[in-house]
């Protein structure tokens, strides 16, 4: 393009004369970024006589602004890839700015200095308010247009920030290229730059309070760089939803009065390519629906997705809170992958970690050059058992961030729920402290107010947008009404992992039968409390690292007794009350602790022993079928209604014995034998005469177990036993678990 000087049309000039010159001090300002508005120097401003253009492009040789009817004004060079012009104009038309550069390549494209904010009053205030519920719509980079102009709105929080600026390969990464202004007292920094589009990478040049400039990513970018690489980049989603039914349905659903069997999953490593590489959402979401759904799963609870750097942390150091991790595909594609689950019946549940994030320089920590996301005390602010900072609950916009976090997942990933992390370590200000390295609340207690303010928030405010989704806490103490109503004074999470079942059992049945007679309590104390809360009976990741084994490592004896064992533990823990979680490849009995680095091992179905694992594999598909049918399972989970004992005391024979019971009435037997002894002539009370189906027997051939039963039913006869109006004798093979249901309601 011609870039030589061309006079406008003289009926729109002005008489007199001006200077471009930028002022000494907003010069100094702008080569340091520390400028609270350039666009008050940069861009088109009217003066007495005339206009000035400014412009900043680092490492032009010119730079010309060329208006809309053909005519063009060079800008002379101010220094340090500043440019400007005095115009002498009554009314300045619409111009776009022409660079050239040394290498002879030319770049034309609109002045993001002459707009306006692309935020408005009312969002400001709900951000300076903490009430900005959608707070991504506010924050971050967002491609719009602008007066008919296509780019891209960068808009960050950094209330102590001495300036911010843009850097991008859209800018070759220089810090003078795109300085930011701030709106006012928000704390808020914005700039629209034209021709910015999706997929383009950037951070932000935060000069921070403290003097000292770093490159940040965006803590609300919605797509990052692919681990190691920490840039964020623009998004922009095109997918189109399909699961209308599935939100429609949900919205009407009570899930603490409806199956829920949740398949626990690490995306990395539950399958991988020939080449052990992982597979992307949409190859890994055929694999892992068609594998949960056939095994009668409701639910999977994904390891968490948000970017996180380290992959050896699991996802449990997270620093991108609105992005899914970019090592399995787009956002779009994890878009996909809970589309294709919910299209298969299966609910999507995240974990979600607002408890602690990393000190990772490039993200959260110090954002501003301040403690701004973190607590400013230590004792407070660090979390010293992960080497993490810990979220300032007590800060308003600190809240509102993971509030709306919380709400962009619902919203924008239609996820089913949220499994929220170390709420333990929020509650608590003492929590894996010692003396004197904590604070006491302002009453003099160890209990983190701020922290039960914010999850009180966050609880009532997802359940008000969408109703049905489930929140689960996982809470290790005694804390009081973790799933009470916050109405009531609760914490409002839909449920609660039981950790202490999961200790107690599995405590239990890693004794050698012949000692667990005296270890009893183990297995029945999870009844005193099991309505004290809405519970989830968690066989989680945790369990299966560290050293701690896995389910099939537990079990005492040969590898007959060790499959028997986890056979009778998956049956106990599915009719025992509360929602089910089985961690991958506890379904099939892996022997070895799981390894995020590779997938699970498959290859025991069908290598040494396979049999057994395939047994136990199978035996998990007739629970989950049989679980789905009989609401006695589940429909009174969280009511005493739902249980009784048959025989809560049979230390002796290592016998549990008790009944289901519907909303609608219907009853299920469940007798456990524990022992390494059969009983072959075991009278177990009923609540009636007639025949009990035996609709499932864990020591059954098809699940390679030796094949002792009752031959499909037993018979109640007017014999009380157990303060039983009716008994039944019945068969049942050593470390196995049977169920039995009134035949004549099959």
């Amino acid at each position: 393009m011609n870039t030589h000087f061309t006079h406008v049309d003289p009926a729109r000039q002005k008489p007199g004369s001006g200077s471009a010159e930028i002022p000494a001090k907003d010069f100094d300002l702008l080569l340091s970024g520390a400028h609270y508005d350039p666009h008050r120097v940069l861009g088109a401003h009217p003066t007495g006589s005339g206009w000035i253009i400014r412009a900043v492009r680092p490492l032009a040789k010119s730079v010309t602004a060329v208006f809309a009817d053909g005519a063009q004004t060079p800008l002379a060079h101010l220094g340090h890839g500043f440019f400007g012009a005095y115009i002498s104009l009554y009314d300045l038309p619409y111009y776009q700015l022409l660079a050239e550069y040394d290498d002879g390549n030319e770049v034309l494209g609109a002045d993001g200095y002459r707009f306006a904010p692309t935020l408005g009053e009312l969002d400001l205030h709900l951000i300076g308010e903490g009430r900005h519920e959608r707070l991504w719509e506010a924050l971050g980079a967002h491609p719009v247009a602008v007066d008919q102009v296509v780019g891209t709105a960068f808009r960050v929080w950094a209330p102590s920030a001495r300036g911010v600026s843009v850097v991008g390969e859209f800018n070759g990464w220089n810090p003078q290229a795109a300085p930011m202004r701030s709106l006012g007292s928000s704390g808020v920094w914005e700039v629209f730059l034209p021709d910015v589009a999706a997929g383009a990478k950037y951070k932000y040049r935060v000069l921070g309070a403290d003097g000292t400039a770093r490159l940040k990513a965006d803590p609300i970018a919605f797509q990052t760089e692919h681990p190691p690489q920490t840039a964020s980049v623009v998004a922009e989603s095109g997918f189109a939803w399909s699961d209308q039914e599935w939100i429609a349905r949900r919205e009407r659903g009570k899930p603490t009065e409806e199956p829920m069997a949740v398949y626990e999953v690490h995306l990395g490593s539950f399958a991988r390519s020939e080449d052990g590489q992982p597979l992307g959402y949409r190859e890994i979401a055929e694999r892992i629906a068609d594998h949960a759904a056939g095994l009668g799963f409701t639910h999977v609870e994904l390891l968490p997705v948000a970017e996180h750097p380290f992959g050896g942390s699991w996802g449990y150091q997270v620093t991108s809170y609105f992005a899914p991790t970019a090592r399995y595909g787009s956002p779009d594609d994890f878009r996909a992958f809970v589309d294709h689950l919910h299209s298969r019946g299966l609910g999507v549940i995240m974990d979600w970690v607002p408890a602690h994030f990393p000190k990772d320089d490039w993200a959260l920590a110090r954002f501003d050059g301040s403690p701004l996301y973190e607590h400013p005390d230590p004792r407070r602010g660090e979390q010293p058992d992960w080497g993490t900072y810990v979220f300032d609950f007590g800060r308003h916009e600190v809240r509102n961030f993971l509030v709306a976090n919380a709400l962009y997942w619902f919203e924008e990933f239609h996820i089913d729920g949220l499994r929220v992390d170390a709420v333990a370590s929020m509650l608590y200000l003492d929590y894996s402290r010692p003396d004197g390295q904590w604070v006491p609340n302002a009453y003099g207690g160890r209990e983190n107010l701020d922290a039960v303010q914010f999850l009180q928030e966050l609880n009532a405010t997802v359940h008000k947008h969408h109703p049905g989704v489930v929140t689960i806490a996982e809470e290790s103490t005694a804390w009081p009404g973790v799933t009470r109503l916050t109405s009531l004074g609760g914490l409002g999470f839909t449920m609660k992992w039981n950790m202490g079942w999961m200790h107690d059992s599995l405590r239990y049945f890693g004794h050698d039968p012949i000692h667990r007679m005296y270890h009893h309590n183990e297995i029945t104390f999870s009844l005193m409390y099991a309505w004290s809360e809405n519970y989830v009976l968690p066989i989680s990741h945790d369990e299966v690292v560290h050293g701690k084994g896995t389910l099939w490592s537990r079990m005492p004896g040969s590898s007959f007794d060790k499959a028997a064992g986890v056979r009778s533990y998956l049956a106990y823990m599915w009719a025992h009350p509360g929602k089910k979680l089985l961690f991958m490849g506890q379904e099939f009995g892996q022997s070895a602790e799981w390894s995020a680095d590779k997938e699970l091992d498959w290859w025991q179905l069908d290598g040494w022993e396979g049999e057994l694992h395939r047994g136990i594999l199978a035996l998990v598909r007739d629970i989950g079928s049989v679980y789905r049918e009989r609401s006695a399972l589940w429909s009174l989970d969280t009511s005493p209604a739902g249980f009784e004992w048959i025989d809560a005391n049979d230390a002796q024979n290592n016998v549990l014995s008790f009944l289901r019971t519907s909303a609608e009435g219907e009853k299920l037997a469940c007798v456990v034998n524990l022992s390494g002894s059969d009983l072959s002539s075991y009278r177990v009370g009923l609540p009636e005469v007639g025949e009990w189906a035996e609709v499932l027997n864990t020591d059954a051939e098809i699940y390679a177990g030796s094949g002792k039963g009752n031959l499909g039913s037993v018979t109640a006869e007017a014999k009380p036993w157990h303060g039983r109006p009716a008994s039944a004798q019945i068969s049942i093979a050593k470390l196995s678990a049977i169920w039995l249901a009134p035949k004549h309601k099959q």
